[in-house]
């Protein structure tokens, strides 16, 4: 009996330790709320309950897991944009979808600056290596619609440019989904007032400075050009194909839910039979003998 109580400490333990980093992210984003508000500051009435959304997460990120396994099985090729405004939420998103899921089978694409040499080449080469093969989910955290936002708003293009994008992405997307490709395609919003309030977390947060670049102090002065070139853009690329969908994300929490949920309920998937897994004796050979680690190699045990 005690040898089996052990076994179940060790798997509860082991259990726990695979939601630890929800529940720090979330222990962090308290810490910041007591940090700039003071340890009173009581919840919005809009906010969802932490444990519906532990809950509600933990269960649609398992579906996740049998989404990704229906990708691999059924060789399915998953491209997901991520478009929005600066601390929109996308890579809060981005990080919930991935947590529990195989890298190998889905991956995330965040791409530098263009070098001068990917600046000469067909706008959408840069992109075109990353998308997946048979089995694989590739999420863009940012895409080819930097040219349509970022790139439009900062002058880093011309409206010659500009226009030419605007008149192959249709037909870009369209060839990926006569390809197979299945091309979902969100734009994460906010309002002027949730977009200053994340920013000054930033600001005052140290461990978060280093997401406020000086492209996403540019931006805030630039809110109304962002917002009719974002028009512009969801106006001229909304195609039958390739649909955008539109995530309101000024509660965090729920956005990525909410997410999740459209994701998963834009691809028809099943349960993947699995074969039993038996793990095999461990091959003992009476001639090995262990040598032990020197001491001047292990690691200090300070905790």
């Amino acid at each position: 009996m005690a040898r089996l109580a052990v076994d179940y400490d060790r798997i509860r333990s082991d259990l726990a330790d695979s939601f630890d980093e929800e529940f720090e992210v979330a222990m962090d984003e308290e810490r910041l709320d007591r940090m700039l508000f003071g340890a009173n500051q009581p919840p919005t009435g809009a906010d969802i309950e932490r444990g519906v959304y532990f809950r509600e997460l933990f269960r649609l990120q398992r579906e996740l897991v049998r989404l990704q396994d229906w990708v691999q099985a059924q060789k399915l090729k998953v491209v997901v944009l991520f478009e929005g405004r600066d601390s929109a939420g996308k890579g809060g998103a981005i990080k919930r979808i991935t947590q529990r899921l195989n890298p190998r089978v889905c991956r995330v694409v965040a791409l530098p600056a263009p070098s001068e040499r990917e600046r000469s080449q067909w706008y959408f080469q840069r992109y075109v290596p990353h998308l997946p093969a048979g089995g694989e989910m590739v999420l863009f955290d940012r895409s080819w619609y930097n040219r349509a936002g970022v790139e439009r708003v900062m002058g880093f293009c011309s409206e010659t440019e500009v226009e030419e994008f605007f008149r192959s992405v249709p037909e870009f997307e369209r060839m990926l989904v006569r390809s197979g490709v299945v091309l979902i395609k969100y734009w994460f919003s906010i309002t002027d007032e949730e977009q200053e309030f994340r920013f000054n977390m930033r600001i005052h947060d140290p461990l978060k400075q280093w997401k406020l670049s000086p492209m996403d102090v540019e931006s805030r002065r630039r809110w109304e050009d962002y917002t009719r070139a974002k028009e512009a853009m969801l106006e001229r690329t909304h195609i039958p194909e390739a649909p955008w969908w539109v995530v309101e994300a000024v509660d965090k929490k729920k956005a990525r839910l909410n997410c999740i949920r459209h994701l998963l309920d834009q691809i028809p998937y099943g349960e993947v039979e699995k074969p039993l897994v038996t793990l095999p004796g461990r091959v003992r050979h009476a001639d090995y003998e262990r040598h032990p680690v020197p001491a001047e190699m292990i690691v200090p045990n300070r905790y």
